[in-house]
């Protein structure tokens, strides 16, 4: 069947009026000093009016750790902590998954503008409630999908956004991994911890970067299938992560998926994720939109059209949009009123909707309807 132009339908809902530019710094506590959150650390110091006063986390060798190398100020054990404190204006959450919502409506709560990683929680009941908190307040909710930062993606949307592949009808994103399982017995492999396995982890990157090029994110079914067949044999080990590791866990999520998702306009999307799998690439982490008078592939961004002497491929240079390259400057940037949510927390709760749609799709071996 022949899917209709979409047309992306306006938002039901006001958009968020941030307040009028403040005087800087932005003060900035992050909680959660593994691997995401020195990446947080990091990328937030790259903003000249951003400081970074103090980091929490239940290990203090490990934050003090992390406060040494980047210079802050302040080590705490206990992120409640952080939310009494008047001079913190930006909670960052580099947490276990199963932490995301409670953490992030407590912040929210607090006062506190919130940068939250991915998944936004582990079910969309948590995550509409992080969205109704954050309007309800009026503060900054963003999910740091990183993926939509990137040059060859903001590219790729303004070539679709400029008509240039005509009607898009059908998308393919993927990350599989051949051998990238973030180090079995640690939180990621623990479903009581992490609420899911490669989907949460990478595939909601992979469909995050595919539904922003689409400029479309609500989806009307969804059929997924999940399995574990190399983490539950101690295979497909990967290096990610500086948690701890607990050999004694079961690993009981799920180390592939693969999901059919059909947009409320009639358009498809393939999703495909693996921590582990036997393949030729080590790592193959693209989306390929296909319109009825180009396609294209990335990454690298690269466009396919027919032509009178036979189909071509050009090599797109990219380069990086108003939102620039960097999550938490951009966060900044909202925070200070000079931007607007680049990932707009709605649009993360449709995706969360679609997650939990693929697990219960897996579960019961039918499609499964999104109102």
């Amino acid at each position: 069947m022949k899917s209709k132009p979409h047309k992306p339908t306006p938002a039901r809902i006001a958009p968020i009026r941030i307040a009028p530019a403040r005087i800087a710094p932005v003060r900035v506590a992050v909680i959660g000093a593994g691997a995401i959150g020195v990446d947080h650390i990091a990328s937030f110091q790259k903003h000249p009016a951003a400081r970074v006063v103090a980091i929490a986390d239940t290990s203090l060798e490990r934050a003090r750790a992390a406060a040494g190398t980047y210079g802050v100020p302040e080590v705490l054990a206990d992120w409640r902590a952080l939310l009494r404190r008047a001079d913190v204006d930006i909670v960052s959450i580099a947490l276990p998954n199963h932490l995301h919502a409670p953490v992030a409506l407590a912040a929210l709560r607090a006062g506190k503008h919130v940068m939250l990683d991915k998944p936004m929680a582990t079910n969309a009941r948590e995550a509409a409630r992080l969205v109704a908190e954050s309007r309800k307040r009026n503060l900054v909710l963003m999910v740091g999908q990183n993926n939509r930062f990137l040059p060859d993606v903001q590219t790729a949307r303004r070539l679709i956004d400029a008509g240039e592949l005509g009607d898009v009808y059908h998308a393919k994103t993927a990350w599989m991994r051949r051998a990238g399982i973030p180090r079995i017995g640690s939180w990621f492999t623990q479903k009581k911890f992490s609420g899911g396995g490669c989907v949460y982890d990478i595939g909601v990157h992979a469909l995050d970067r595919c539904l922003y090029l689409m400029n479309e994110y609500e989806a009307a079914a969804v059929s997924g299938q999940t399995c574990a067949q190399f983490g539950p044999r101690g295979k497909g080990n990967g290096s990610w992560g500086r948690g701890e590791i607990d050999p004694a866990q079961p690993f009981d999520v799920d180390d592939f998926c693969v999901a059919l998702i059909k947009l409320k306009s009639g358009r498809t999307v393939l999703l495909e994720a693996s921590w582990a799998a036997h393949q030729e690439d080590p790592d193959c982490n693209a989306t390929q939109i296909f319109g009825t008078e180009a396609g294209l592939r990335l990454p690298p961004l690269k466009m396919f059209r027919q032509t009178r002497t036979g189909y071509t491929t050009e090599l797109v240079t990219a380069a990086a949009g108003p939102a620039g390259d960097n999550r938490m400057t951009h966060f900044v940037d909202c925070v200070l009123g000079r931007a607007d949510p680049f990932v707009k927390p709605e649009e993360s709760l449709a995706i969360q909707k679609i997650l939990d749609a693929i697990y219960a799709s897996a579960k019961s071996g039918r499609e499964v309807r999104i109102k």
